[in-house]
């Protein structure tokens, strides 16, 4: 299937690891130009020079703090300037801390907001104007599976990703007569560096090792596995192409079965 996205411009946040740089990849493989922003210089030019190497493709290396909105200002800015157009915008950043009610300050709540929700407005914002002038425009939002059926070391993240979730429905509705669609992501457990990270702590916290988390986990999920970046990239992959023009205001879990509702 030729899924219409050669010579596309995509922004894809928080793409110097992770989920975010192999959607990156997958959107360049596919013939996209890709523009790609971390706040870590030392980390993200090396990814936009191995994304360049693998693909051929037409990479922008950027540094920005998506908490920070001048940031995101200039990216956008930059993006005009270096890649002509912006039509594709991934929205992405790093996690909040796992732990419970108890374990974080009001502060806290306010930094996982201003890092998972805020962003999210503000990348919007500062994109969808450019997209509304030439009437296209895909906007993938990546939350968790933690927005639709909540993990319970992750309360900062069930309840700041479940507002992403309502804010792109309603921003959906808004920009559809423009030819815009907007759709979130919500991975299941994925084989990232984010994730090592909470494996790390949940094996700390209950006194197991790594791989019995793991085990845990996977007994959770209908497909027995952890998911890879890969089989979580084509799917945004999709959602950002031609063949995706009448998706809109979907909530997607790419999670091997784990949640359990219906919707």
């Amino acid at each position: 299937m030729n899924l219409g996205l050669k010579d596309r411009v995509a922004i894809v946040a928080a793409a110097s690891s992770g989920l975010g740089k192999e959607v990156a990849l997958v959107l360049s493989e596919e013939g996209a130009r890709v523009a790609i922003c971390s706040r870590h210089r030392e980390r993200i030019e090396p990814a936009g020079e191995e994304i360049r190497a693998r693909t051929g493709g037409d990479v922008l290396a950027l540094v920005a703090d998506v908490t920070v909105e001048a940031d995101i200002t200039s990216v956008v800015s930059e993006t005009l300037t270096r890649l002509g157009r912006i039509d594709i915008l991934v929205c992405n950043a790093g996690g909040p801390p796992a732990g419970f009610f108890s374990d974080f300050t009001s502060d806290d709540w306010r930094k996982a907001v201003e890092l998972n929700f805020i962003s999210t407005v503000n990348l919007c914002r500062a994109v969808v104007p450019h997209m509304r002038e030439r009437h296209w425009g895909r906007i993938i939002n990546i939350t968790s599976i933690a927005a639709k059926q909540p993990v319970d070391n992750l309360i900062l993240s069930n309840a700041v990703r479940a507002g992403v979730l309502g804010f792109s429905k309603s921003l959906s509705n808004q920009v559809a007569a423009d030819n815009i669609t907007v759709n979130c992501v919500c991975p299941g457990y994925t084989l990232t560096e984010r994730l090592q990270s909470l494996s790390e702590a949940t094996a700390r916290k209950e006194g197991i090792d790594i791989e019995e988390v793991h085990r845990r986990w996977q007994a959770g999920i209908p497909m027995k596995r952890l998911g890879q970046p890969r089989e979580f990239a084509d799917v945004v992959a999709f959602l950002a192409s031609e063949r995706a023009s009448y998706v809109t205001g979907a909530a997607l879990q790419i999670d091997g079965g784990m949640v359990k509702g219906l919707f």
